[in-house]
């Protein structure tokens, strides 16, 4: 049989350096471990100026990382130094987070697991498969969130990325009242609103809505 991963989670929060939506910078990155424990919650003061801190969305400022933030440089390396290599990362769209920091698979940890895809449902009604975001998959299987207008953390999330995983586990094994029945409550409650899709744009900044977009920068990342 083989051993169960070594789970962590990892998050990121970006300010806005720019007004396009692909001009961001890190500003907050957390770790926690596989019981939800912060190991590392620290503040990063950008290089580059900040055009706007996104405040709602992300719960920073000013003052906060000016008085408590680190270099990018000093964040990761702590990162690095706490992050087992065995470990198994897991969140959603948990790639991009790892691009942000340039952490390398295979070096820096041995795998992703993506929640956007252990959650995906096939909608009968579209005939395609319905992946939710973490906020949707918390309010509607953890009972946790509000309306969604509540700024994010990024220790917060990655707790709530790795609650959640550990309820898939036991969702496929046939426990926490089952998989069929967690699916049924992701497609029968509608999604509150991203916060892009409820300001196309922020202090002068895109928020990259697919169909609201204004500035054209490219949605791949």
């Amino acid at each position: 049989m083989a051993a169960a991963p070594l789970v962590y989670s990892i998050d990121v929060e970006c300010v806005a350096t720019g007004v396009t939506h692909d001009a961001r910078a890190v500003a907050q990155v957390a770790l926690v471990d596989g019981e939800g424990a912060t190991l590392l919650n620290l503040l990063v003061r950008p290089e580059a100026p900040v055009v706007s801190y996104l405040t709602p969305l992300t719960g920073l400022s000013a003052e906060l990382l000016d008085e408590r933030g680190v270099t990018q440089a000093e964040a990761v390396a702590a990162l690095r130094a706490a992050l087992p290599r065995s470990a198994t990362l897991v969140g959603q769209s948990i790639a991009g987070d790892c691009r942000w920091l340039g952490l390398v698979e295979g070096t820096d940890f041995a795998g992703l697991v993506d929640l956007a895809g252990l959650f995906r449902v096939w909608n009968e009604r579209y005939k395609s498969w319905s992946v939710f975001s973490q906020e949707h998959l918390a309010r509607c299987l953890l009972g946790r969130g509000g309306d969604g207008t509540e700024a994010h953390d990024a220790a917060a999330d990655a707790a709530t990325s790795v609650a959640l995983f550990r309820l898939h586990e036991q969702l496929k094994r046939g426990e926490a009242g089952g998989w069929e029945a967690a699916c049924e409550r992701l497609l029968a409650q509608p999604p509150n609103a991203s916060f892009a899709r409820r300001h196309p744009t922020f202090e002068g900044v895109c928020m990259g809505n697919r169909k609201t977009c204004v500035c054209g920068a490219p949605h791949f990342f």
